[in-house]
């Protein structure tokens, strides 16, 4: 099966534990205004390749991944191609591969539950993206509701799927602390979370939008201070650990 390809970095450290083989996939239904991956929006310029090229790739690395690393499959919004993916992560788990999907669940939809059903069984972490946790707010900030978010996670949840949770902090927008609090509220109701990882919001992605000729969303907003980030991990990040 063919997919449509940002990049891969074959040396990743940051999406995932361990040592990670990283798929950066095409194709993005939400435009977060912090979004540093503009780049990943559409499906012009993929990359395209099958799930077996990637595969054989991929494990050429085995050896660098340990105990705890493997691939990890991310975006764009690897959901908008469900199909590829689950083949994909397939042929990873018969060669006893441990796997990480980091998705939004933006795309999440009961009228195909069959799917989701059947793409938990190759995934062994779940790296899902809550944006904003107020579905006004999660509005403005990506352009769509959060409804489907909360119900994936919530079904990641009942289904015993390991997640770690992952909330970027941008000053202004969801470093409140009503909507952290929230975010924490709902948290809690869920079973499988072994961490929660607060990511500062940075302006690294502003090259990309200036060579694509669009206008930067955030301009004039700066990285969350110290205290910022240690307040939001005061709330979020206690409770906690690091797997």
């Amino acid at each position: 099966m063919l997919g449509k390809i940002h990049s891969i970095e074959s040396f990743g450290t940051v999406d995932g534990p361990g040592i990670r083989y990283v798929i950066f996939v095409k194709g993005c239904p939400l435009r977060c205004l912090y979004c540093h991956n503009p780049d990943t929006w559409t499906f012009n310029n993929a990359i395209i390749k099958s799930d077996d090229e990637i595969v054989k790739d991929a494990m050429r690395y085995k050896g660098y991944w340990g105990d705890k690393g493997g691939i990890t499959i991310t975006g764009g919004e690897p959901l908008l191609q469900i199909n590829f993916i689950i083949s994909l992560l397939k042929k990873f788990k018969e060669l006893n591969v441990h796997t990480a999907l980091d998705t939004s669940g933006a795309l999440f939809n009961n009228n195909d539950i069959d799917k989701y059903l059947e793409l938990i069984k190759y995934v062994d972490l779940f790296l899902l993206d809550i944006k904003h946790i107020n579905n006004e707010e999660h509005i403005k900030l990506t352009g769509k509701e959060n409804k489907n978010i909360l119900e994936f996670a919530k079904f990641l949840s009942e289904h015993e799927k390991d997640m770690w949770i992952r909330h970027v902090l941008v000053p202004g927008i969801t470093t409140t602390e009503i909507y952290l609090k929230e975010l924490k509220d709902f948290i809690s109701t869920l079973k499988t979370v072994k961490k929660v990882e607060i990511l500062p919001y940075h302006t690294l992605g502003v090259v990309k939008y200036e060579n694509l000729g669009l206008d930067y969303p955030l301009k004039g907003v700066n990285p969350p201070t110290k205290d910022e980030i240690n307040k939001a991990k005061e709330i979020l990040g206690v409770k906690y650990g690091k797997i």
